[in-house]
């Protein structure tokens, strides 16, 4: 008996909790507690968190900035050679037209050339001509002297055969004769130096040519004396 509430004892004391056992975490003193995490600062977490979205906002920022930055300078270089460029185009365009201008003073200096070179020519030509006129009117003054038995003679075809080659020569360089007989007086081409009363001649038509006009193209180079009935 004895041994067996021995037995029984042992047993009741293995199963009864300890002092130890029975203290439970509130009556651990709070030495002996294993520190407790720190719960994070809401306050710094949320500071943490505006920082963040402030970097965030920040690094956009500042990017948009370089671009805009960037942007700029690049519109300034190509503003700079667009300038260049323009500048370039207004020395060209001034220089397209002083070139123009020359080219056109040029021209006219050529044509005022060409004309004057040509008054010069008819102003020469004119007055060898009037030299060579009297020699054509003695040819014609000697060869109505001659008879009409004689006009076959060596000497009076040498004569006619000269003078119409004179005339040629003459023609050829534009010395043509003025029609005066028969034709209306015109003080231009005409040099009136006898007046005739004539019933068979109309009023102031040329009844007779004492010395024969001719002209070099357009000009007059020599008018035509001449008598005008009344």
């Amino acid at each position: 008996m004895d041994e067996k509430n021995e037995m029984e004892q042992e047993t009741v004391d293995t199963q009864e909790p300890s002092e130890e056992e029975i203290l439970t975490e509130e009556q651990v003193p709070e030495e002996e507690k294993p520190p407790a995490e720190e719960a994070p600062d809401e306050e710094a977490s949320e500071e943490e968190t505006a920082d963040g979205e402030a970097a965030a906002e920040e690094t956009p920022a500042e990017d948009s900035a370089d671009t805009a930055e960037e942007a700029s300078e690049k519109k300034s270089f190509f503003g700079r050679k667009k300038e260049k460029k323009d500048k370039r185009d207004e020395q060209i365009a001034d220089l397209t037209d002083k070139l123009k201008r020359q080219l056109a003073e040029f021209e006219n200096f050529r044509n005022r050339t060409d004309k004057e070179k040509s008054q010069m020519y008819s102003i020469g030509a004119s007055s060898v001509l009037e030299k060579i006129l009297p020699v054509l009117d003695s040819f014609e003054r000697g060869l109505k002297t001659i008879p009409e038995e004689q006009k076959e003679d060596p000497l009076a075809s040498g004569m006619e055969m000269i003078y119409k080659q004179l005339v040629t020569a003459l023609t050829d360089l534009g010395v043509t004769p003025i029609e005066a007989v028969g034709q209306e007086f015109d003080p231009n081409l005409h040099n009136a130096v006898m007046h005739v009363d004539d019933e068979e001649l109309g009023e102031n038509v040329v009844a007779e040519e004492f010395q024969k006009g001719y002209k070099y193209r357009d000009a007059v180079l020599r008018h035509s004396m001449v008598k005008v009935a009344n």
